[in-house]
């Protein structure tokens, strides 16, 4: 599923950190005043190069994703549909949310076959962990559905990815952005190999993530919800996650791991009303990388969802990143 995607930098002692940060990316015009644009990863790019951080991780090559790894999560009518409806110049795919332009489906096959290379690197051992800085984001997208700015699931696919090909049987999705990830969490709430685990903002779009959503039929019990009301700060965020997580990892025990890296539950993010610092994302990240160390041997792959002030978004970045190559 894939060609080998090519991994470059130098190697660094100890942690060999990958990270996915192209200007093809850039190229999903949203349009003016949408908030989910390319400057988002403009302002990343350059806030890892002022901290030395770019230098110190190793550059995974984007590639596409093929038909066969797109069809893991979503129906391919589906997504002959997003790439008709977008060669066909369409503006909007769901209701004046998810902004698209002629380039928008090849730019998301990129960021979901570009999040497959990198954890490919990672299962293989080629790299400890990474972080993919793509666009569109994806964790909205359902399986015959855009949403939310998403138009393929991108940690999803990279969940199956590893499950199919990989031989990690049991993976743990960790997501922190501050809007629920209705996507993922309908993809594996039947299927108990998937842990999923969600910290957000509660009530706010999509209205899904209630505590009461636990999974369903044989999936019952591996879908963990922690919603926090606007306000919350970092003590309720860190805390939430570390009582979501924590106990969960431990009878789940994953082969691999993955986040869900949204950074607009940020205090100065303008689309939500939480208040998590850059140190709480860092603190958060640490958290996440421990559960990995202990339970799937280091294997973590983080992936960009949201996240709209770009110097909070860089700020965050930063942190997460010097985090990862901890």
């Amino acid at each position: 599923m894939g060609a080998g995607g090519a991994v470059t930098g130098r190697d660094e002692e100890g942690v060999r950190v990958g990270l996915v940060l192209d200007e093809c990316f850039e190229a999903h015009d949203t349009g003016p005043g949408h908030p989910e644009r390319p400057e988002r990863l403009r302002s990343i790019r350059a806030a890892l190069e002022r901290s030395g951080l770019l230098a110190r991780c190793r550059r995974v090559e984007p590639e596409p994703a093929s038909d066969e790894l797109l069809d893991l999560v979503h129906d391919p009518a589906y997504v002959a549909q997003a790439e008709a409806a977008c060669a066909a110049g369409v503006r909007f795919l769901d209701s004046m949310d998810t902004a698209v332009c002629l380039a928008s489906a090849r730019v998301a096959r990129l960021a979901a076959g570009s999040v497959v290379a990198l954890a490919r690197a990672v299962a293989r051992g080629e790299l400890s962990r990474g972080f993919a800085a793509v666009r569109p984001p994806g964790h909205h997208a359902e399986r015959d559905r855009a949403m939310g700015f998403c138009l393929f699931n991108n940690v999803a696919i990279g969940a199956r990815y590893v499950q199919r090909s990989e031989g990690a049987s049991r993976v743990l999705v960790v997501d922190w952005d501050v809007h629920h990830g209705n996507g993922t969490q309908h993809m594996f709430e039947e299927d108990p190999s998937v842990l999923y685990v969600s910290v957000h903002q509660f009530p706010l779009y999509p209205g899904t993530g209630s505590s009461g959503e636990r999974g369903r039929g044989p999936g019952l019990g591996t879908t963990v919800n922690r919603p926090l009301p606007p306000g919350a700060g970092d003590a309720e965020f860190l805390g939430a996650l570390e009582e979501a997580l924590l106990p969960a990892a431990e009878r789940f025990r994953p082969d691999f791991v993955m986040i869900s890296a949204g950074f607009d539950a940020h205090v100065a993010d303008p689309l939500a009303g939480l208040r998590v610092t850059t140190g709480g994302f860092q603190a958060a990240t640490s958290l996440v990388r421990q559960v990995a160390d202990r339970h799937a041997q280091g294997r973590l792959v983080s992936v960009l969802e949201g996240g709209y002030d770009l110097a909070a978004l860089a700020a965050s970045v930063e942190a997460h990143v010097a985090e990862l190559l901890a």
